[in-house]
């Protein structure tokens, strides 16, 4: 039996990647540079939620296993990660 949290992650990737490649199609089709890089804004959105709601389904179900402190540094690293993105 599939763990419902690992089901849940990947079932997050999935729709991830799927979207990523309907941007790229979309991109294609759209055949211009201002709209192909507006569909990229929007995938640049995305992508950083997707991280963060798969993070965050992931340590719900650690939440029993892990200590709060190492549940903390996870959390540290998580944000060093969108500083890291976001920072210009």
């Amino acid at each position: 039996m599939i763990n419902k949290i690992v089901l849940g992650m990947a079932s997050l990737r999935l729709m991830s990647g799927s979207l990523e490649i309907i941007a790229a199609l979309l991109m294609l089709r759209l055949n211009q540079v201002d709209k192909a890089l507006l569909v990229n804004s929007g995938l640049a959105i995305v992508g950083p939620l997707i991280l963060l709601t798969t993070t965050t389904i992931g340590l719900v179900g650690l939440a029993e296993k892990l200590s709060f402190t190492k549940m903390l540094w996870v959390g540290v690293g998580v944000a060093c990660i969108f500083i890291g993105i976001l920072k210009k």
